[in-house]
């Protein structure tokens, strides 16, 4: 039995989408209770060792974080918890989800059996399921996944009734009540099927709670709440500026090094996120990370550096061992290679996009649209554009300029300049010059399936509700929402589908 596509695809907040496989000692899905208070506990804590372990799994040091978890107290089961499901999702290895399911189970086992009491059992109990849905779904169990989901979630609302003041569990509800929450309305039988429901107001504010007052998990709550508010919410200063402080206090945490790197990458700060990315943390002593170089291998395709470029991608794909950004990898091989007058290079590299790989993600899911629509891109569009995903905003309006379509020119090519000189000269700050080309993207475009008119009417959404115009606002996050289908689809709408939420 298989879910179907749109379901497995989910509506992972893109650019973040590794950051919440590394924080999965918090994942999935669930919903914040708020019941009357039942019984008021001090909060359990971890031991420092424990606690030290779970800095160093956050650190991505896992033979640091292994020497210091001595035992099978609930703690202990917790942070080997933690670490094992890190290894195995930040891994991608395959070989290595059978024996990381058959230890949640034995933890499980020895949580039933033990004789200790409280809020740290229950929650451990049910976030050691919820890393097993995780895995589960991960690794093509999507079944299994399902049922250990919806354990977890009816378990961690019991942690919530009981401890409500216990905050780690108001951290991870919050999370997973702000996803269901904001999924678009298209899934709402999935979730009933499963009796998940879900709030996004509820889930900021129980993340805001975890992340305001000390527990042994407020560093994630902290994270978590600022990316998806970054993500969501435009406010991007406010993220970078808690990771570069973060980063600061502790150099050697190998997550802060990644998720600074992702976020000048996605604020279209290229130097910067490639002096991240070669200052990170490195050795044996910490876990492998290959989607570093990929990301890398972006930031270098921006530049024009397109050998280097094909340097990064390459160890990308010799490192990686799972099945995500492979297609998008060799789409960006193919871009390389093709921009740097590589003919026979981006053939071969246009091949592997169909030969290979998951399609679960959006960026692997438009490189696979690449492969098959077989409609050769526009060389200075798609400079433009990377030029654009760099931050090179006055040098993408000046390689756009060279642009001139004729009658034959695709009806694609025709959308994407002026989207991409709207989104040029919304970057640089000016709003009536990009009002003006994402309206004409608009106007052009009609049904067609490209992600140009809902992005564009996305952005002219956001636009207008700066300036204070809520109506017009509310018109065009609901016209981005109407398009029936597009390469990004699901995360236009889920932001679209927010907000009007902020709006109400």
């Amino acid at each position: 039995m298989k879910f179907p596509a749109e379901v497995r695809r989910g509506v992972r907040p893109g650019p973040q989408r590794l950051f919440w496989l590394l924080l999965l000692c918090s994942a999935v899905l669930r919903e914040a209770f708020c019941a009357p208070l039942r019984e008021t506990v001090a909060a359990p804590v971890l031991t420092p060792a424990q606690a030290r372990a779970y800095t160093e799994v956050l650190n991505m040091r896992p033979a640091a974080a292994r020497a210091l978890l001595r035992g099978t107290d609930t703690g202990t089961l917790l942070v080997q918890d933690c670490l094992d499901i890190t290894e195995l999702l930040v891994s991608q290895d395959a070989s290595r989800y059978a024996t990381t399911v058959a230890a949640q189970n034995r933890r499980l086992a020895l949580l039933e059996k033990s004789a200790e009491a409280g809020a740290l059992r229950e929650y451990t109990r049910a976030e050691i399921r919820l890393h097993q849905a995780a895995a589960q779904v991960v690794f093509g169990h999507e079944v299994q996944g399902a049922w250990s989901l919806r354990q977890s979630y009816q378990q961690m609302q019991q942690v919530v009734r009981r401890y409500p003041q216990y905050l780690p569990a108001r951290k991870t509800l919050g999370m997973m009540q702000f996803f269901i929450g904001s999924l678009p309305e298209s899934y709402r039988w999935f979730l009933k099927l499963l009796g998940l429901p879900g709030s996004v107001e509820a889930g900021l504010h129980n993340l805001r709670l975890a992340a305001t007052q000390p527990n042994d998990f407020q560093l994630e709550a902290r994270l978590i709440l600022a990316l998806l508010e970054e993500t969501y919410y435009k406010q991007p200063a406010a993220a970078l500026t808690l990771i570069e402080t973060l980063h600061r206090q502790q150099p050697d945490n190998l997550l802060l090094s990644y998720l600074l790197i992702s976020q000048h990458k996605k604020q279209h700060h290229t130097e910067a996120a490639l002096a991240a990315y070669r200052a990170r943390p490195t050795g044996s002593a910490y876990l492998a990370l290959p989607y570093l170089h990929h990301m890398a291998a972006d930031l270098l395709l921006y530049q024009g550096q397109y050998a280097a470029s094909v340097r990064a991608n390459q160890v990308f794909l010799a490192e990686y061992q799972g099945q995500h950004y492979r297609k998008d990898a060799y789409f960006k091989l193919y871009l390389a290679a093709w921009l740097s007058g590589d003919a026979a290079g981006a053939e071969q590299h246009r091949r592997h996009i169909g030969a290979g790989g998951r399609t679960v993600l959006e960026e692997d899911t438009y490189a696979q649209r690449f492969f098959e629509d077989k409609q050769p891109l526009h060389k200075l569009l798609t400079r433009a554009r990377l030029q654009i995903d760099g931050g090179y905003y006055r040098e993408a309006l000046a390689t756009l300029n060279g642009f001139r379509a004729t009658p034959a020119t695709p009806l694609r090519d025709r959308l994407e300049e002026p989207y991409r000189l709207a989104r040029a000269w919304h970057l640089l700050g000016r709003p009536d010059s990009a009002r003006l080309f994402y309206a004409r993207t608009i106007a052009l475009a009609g049904n067609a399936p490209y992600y140009f008119a809902p992005q564009s009417a996305l952005q002219l959404g956001y636009l207008y509700q700066l300036e204070g115009q809520k109506n017009t606002a509310k018109i065009y996050f609901q016209k981005a929402l109407s398009y029936p289908k597009h390469e990004y689809k699901n995360s236009t709408d889920t932001k679209a589908k927010l907000a009007l939420k902020e709006l109400e």
